[in-house]
């Protein structure tokens, strides 16, 4: 009964929000409450909720701090070499721009952080989707699937954990699975220019003798985007935004952040750059708890380079709507989690699952592995999976001579999806900067997603990695 309650839970959830019956925060909270009561547990729906805001807690706190962290950084001008670096590949072509935000996120992801590539990401990348007039989720699922692909870093977090949880050497479980997640990624950047062409194709190309941007509207978290300027707008191929754009005052180029903001410290450059690197290497040595890294990170940003007051307070709140948007969906998201572990669902949907794997299937348990990775780590935490559920897949393996290596090469698969889960903090922050719909960037980005992951996954087998 609990197992096919779980599942219920779930697939209400995702149809509420996808058919925007719900906001994702009313669905998170009202539907596990309610699931919670069908169980007859609703006595300890308290209890319940109490436990699952206890146990995210800390990332919700280290995704305050972080977005007051990086946004401080892309206000005072850390990220602008890379935004302009990225921006003049990009021109104004919908299939560069959009390959483009493949690429970024990708080499953003290098920290191991999803929240921070989403924040660079959404930040360089939005002003030129608004200018042109792009799909919005088009960026989101883009971003999404090459962060998920990087994700697998082994301090990215998930190789980390099916490391720890079947006691096996981190660099043994990634290294091997380099060649087939780079099949993965480059997927992801053949379905960009694809998604990019289409785009071209939709609203043409803006051929411009000096770049233009003239973003008019004052978004918070791009701190007054798209002030630049440049001259000589003509429209090739198409009908599209920009097509009788009048001549604007000439400019250096296609700016995605404004380069004359007031908030720019040109001085500080190096100390911002040092300090960034020092808190990623901090984060990667696990000096300190990443929340805390991020307290001490954000107060020290704030302190030096705005020592005023006034300018602090108003950074703060330059950012305060990422930041209420954000924590308020992790604790929405601590509601969902809490009823599913504490009434059990989770356990029972999992012993449902390894229990109806074919007896015939035994020796091929790296492959059955690989597939359910892609459901659960999207429908449940990586901590749930991969210390609740893969432990037993591995014991169900090795008993028909698979490796534990074996089987947590094939954990790591489904993480492009699962970049994506409700369950995935950093997901808000994509969507929420991006303005773009939790259903809507779901409905684009799961088939694409899961795609990918079985691509990654029929990589590692033709290769003998898994």
């Amino acid at each position: 009964m609990l197992t096919i309650l779980g599942f219920a839970m779930i697939a209400t959830f995702l149809v509420l929000i996808m058919l925007k019956k719900m906001s994702p925060i009313a669905a998170l909270v009202l539907i596990p409450a309610l699931f919670c009561v069908f169980v007859g547990k609703g006595a300890k729906l308290g209890d319940y909720v109490i436990d699952g805001v206890t146990g995210l807690a800390p990332t919700a706190a280290m995704l305050m701090f972080a977005i007051v962290y990086f946004g401080v950084m892309i206000d005072v001008g850390l990220f602008d070499p890379v935004v302009r670096g990225i921006l003049k590949f990009c021109k104004a072509d919908p299939l560069r721009i959009v390959v483009g935000t493949a690429l970024l996120a990708a080499i953003v992801s290098l920290d191991g952080d999803g929240s921070t590539t989403f924040m660079i990401t959404v930040s360089a990348m939005y002003p030129l989707y608004k200018r042109l007039k792009m799909s919005l989720v088009v960026m989101t699922g883009v971003a999404a699937m090459a962060n998920g692909v990087m994700n697998t870093l082994p301090w990215g977090g998930p190789t980390a954990r099916a490391a720890t949880a079947l006691k096996v050497d981190a660099s043994d479980v990634f290294v091997p699975m380099i060649p087939a997640l780079a099949v993965g990624l480059v997927f992801v950047l053949a379905l960009a220019y694809v998604l990019g062409r289409r785009e071209r194709g939709r609203l043409g190309v803006l051929t411009l003798d000096e770049a233009l941007v003239t973003e008019t509207e004052t978004e918070t978290v791009l701190v007054g985007a798209g002030a630049g300027a440049g001259k000589g707008t003509k429209r090739a191929g198409g009908r599209g935004p920009g097509a009788d754009l009048p001549d604007e005052p000439e400019d250096e180029g296609f700016q995605g952040l404004d380069p004359n903001r007031p908030t720019l410290r040109p001085g500080l450059y190096w100390f911002n750059a040092l300090l960034t690197v020092a808190l990623l290497t901090a984060m990667i040595m696990e000096w300190l708890p990443i929340p805390v890294l991020f307290l001490l990170g954000a107060a020290l940003a704030l302190t030096v380079n705005f020592p005023h007051m006034p300018d602090q307070k108003a950074r703060i709140a330059a950012h305060a709507e990422n930041v209420l948007n954000v924590s308020g969906m992790v604790f929405a998201a601590a509601v969902f989690t809490g009823v599913l572990q504490g009434t059990g669902m989770v356990d029972h949907m999992a012993e449902w699952l390894v229990d109806n794997i074919p007896a015939g299937m035994g020796p091929h348990m790296a492959f059955v592995t690989g597939v359910l990775s892609i459901p659960l780590t999207y429908f449940m935490s990586n901590d749930g999976f991969y210390f609740g559920i893969l432990p037993v897949l591995a014991e169900a393996g090795q008993a028909h001579g698979v490796s534990s290596l074996e089987i947590a090469r094939a954990s790591i698969v489904g993480q492009p999806l699962h970049m994506s889960s409700p369950l995935v903090p950093a997901v808000y922050v994509l969507v929420g900067m991006a303005k773009v719909e939790f259903g809507d960037h779901t409905r684009f980005v799961v088939k694409w997603a899961a795609l990918t992951s079985l691509l990654v996954l029929g990589a590692g087998i033709l290769f003998g990695i898994v």
